[in-house]
């Protein structure tokens, strides 16, 4: 590994280049995320990079040796954390009947290949079916550190939801319990359940769906899921809270933005995952844009690249009519009424 210490505050790429880097071959070791100032790993060429920065360049052995993990896009990692995006449809740890496709067990592997001894620690979970960020710590004390302060951490998401919400934004409040049947579901009852709070804001409106922008006080599994399905706008793709119709092939909700403060340094820390690109083909005419690193929406839990219903689409030479949401609820109530009645 190079090492560089800066006399004068400066830019990375412009020390890069005064120390006999092409821009070319700086775009390269950012990309791959070989450089470090003062061992945190810079993705930013016009970094600032203050007087008397340690700026650590790694030889192409070692980024040969640090690539990143099959499926799991990595946003940010220090010595004491590392914070990737999580596609639809992996789960964040174990369970009873799977160990192995998870999040946490790929992430894991990666490391110990690259050192026997390294761990990490779960910090958070995502549903299975919820992409977007999710944050591990590289030891104990960091892990602890960071679910003290989890409560006050910044969380927001986006959902596609069936229908248009009445008011553009408002807070949904509530107490959530799971069933034995592992399903979360409101309660009445003083003394019931765990407070939750939601809130949403229409972010864009079409003719069966919407956009929203999600915020959450608390954490509760399947929260935002229940809540928007009480709401009467239930996620769409989320057949066990209601939704009638799955126009994505997948839970239409993302983990887009987290913040809070690094464990060790006290720096207050953003992250963005943009909004996964086929949410936006349900709203052509509108400007729904994320800031962040591109989320490939093809990228299946694993790793492999799948071909869009829009492809798919293609061969098909008839197409039947589609069915409005209020159709699919209609039939799907007629359904359940008929297997009641038999």
């Amino acid at each position: 590994m190079k090492t560089l210490t800066t006399e004068t505050a400066t830019t990375l790429l412009e020390l890069l280049a005064e120390s006999g880097y092409s821009r070319t071959k700086v775009k390269q070791l950012v990309k791959y995320r070989a450089v470090s100032v003062a061992g945190r790993v810079v993705t930013q060429l016009d970094h600032r990079v203050p007087r008397g920065a340690e700026v650590c360049i790694k030889t192409a052995q070692e980024m040969r040796n640090a690539e990143p993990p099959p499926g799991l896009p990595v946003v940010y990692e220090d010595d004491a954390l590392i914070v990737i995006i999580k596609p639809a449809g992996l789960l964040s740890i174990a369970t009873e009947k799977e160990k192995q496709r998870t999040a946490y067990y790929r992430l894991n592997a990666h490391f110990k290949e690259r050192d026997a001894a390294a761990r990490i620690f779960v910090v958070h979970r995502l549903d299975r079916d919820t992409s977007g960020l999710l944050v591990f710590a590289k030891s104990e004390d960091v892990k602890k550190a960071l679910q003290e302060q989890w409560p006050t951490v910044e969380k927001r998401y986006i959902a596609v939801v069936e229908g248009v919400p009445g008011e553009p934004h408002g807070t949904i409040s509530s107490c959530l319990r799971e069933s034995k049947a592992l399903r979360v579901h409101t309660v009445r009852g003083k003394g019931e359940g765990k407070l939750s709070v939601t809130h949403y804001a229409v972010r864009e409106a079409g003719p069966e769906y919407a956009l929203l922008d999600i915020s959450i006080t608390t954490g509760r599994k399947n929260q935002i899921r229940v809540h928007l399905a009480d709401l009467g706008h239930p996620v769409a793709g989320d057949k066990k809270y209601g939704a009638a119709s799955d126009p994505l092939g997948r839970l239409a909700l993302h983990a887009a933005f987290l913040a809070f403060t690094h464990p060790l340094t006290g720096e207050r820390l953003e992250f963005t995952a943009a909004m996964p690109k086929r949410f936006q083909t349900l709203f052509p005419k509108g400007a729904a844009t994320a800031s962040g690193p591109a989320y490939p929406d093809n990228l299946s839990a694993e790793g492999a690249t799948t071909m869009s219903k829009a492809q798919d689409s293609k061969k098909e030479t008839k197409k039947a009519p589609a069915k409005s949401i209020k159709e699919k609820r209609a039939e799907k109530k007629a359904k359940k009424a008929e297997k009641s009645r038999g």
